[in-house]
This record gives C-alpha cells, structure tokens and sequence, in this order.
C-alpha cells in the first residue's frame, strides 16, 4: 500500500510540474517557471522515496539524497519568489 501511495505522490508533482510548465511557455510569468523547477525538484524527490523505500529498502540508503533534493526544490522556489518581488 506504502509502495502505491509513494507512486501516486511522484505522479501527482511531476503532473504539477508539467502543467506549470506548460502555463509558463503559454504565459511567460517568472514565477511559474520557478514553481515548475521546484516541482521537477519535489518529482525528483518522491522518486528516490520510491527508490529508497520500495526497490532498495536495506541495501542503500537515499535519505541524504531524498533531503538534498527537497531543499534545492523549495530553495529554487523560493529564489523565484523573492525575485519577484523585485
């Protein structure tokens, strides 16, 4: 069931990610490119979850790459937030 729900959450970023990619090329705004990076980040890291806890659970350990990846996903964010604001 773990194994399901893993897969539905990479699905549902990477689903994210595509429409705000989509919305940037058809927009042009900033802040969606920026959104999209940081959801192919979060897609990145839902994937080396599936990876870590159903494909490998006790050969190798993702977690420092599974926390690297979420925090360059919300740091990219919140990059494109504050230059926004400029």
């Amino acid at each position: 069931m773990a194994a399901l729900i893993y897969s539905l959450c990479a699905l549902t970023s990477l689903a994210c990610s595509v429409l705000l990619w989509r919305a940037w090329r058809g927009a042009g705004h900033r802040l969606l490119f920026w959104s999209a990076l940081c959801f192919a980040g979060l897609t990145l890291n839902n994937v080396l979850l599936v990876l870590d806890k159903v494909v490998y659970p006790v050969e190798v350990d993702l977690l420092t790459w599974r926390l690297c990846a979420a925090l360059i996903a919300v740091l990219m964010l919140l990059f494109g937030l504050v230059w926004e604001d400029e």
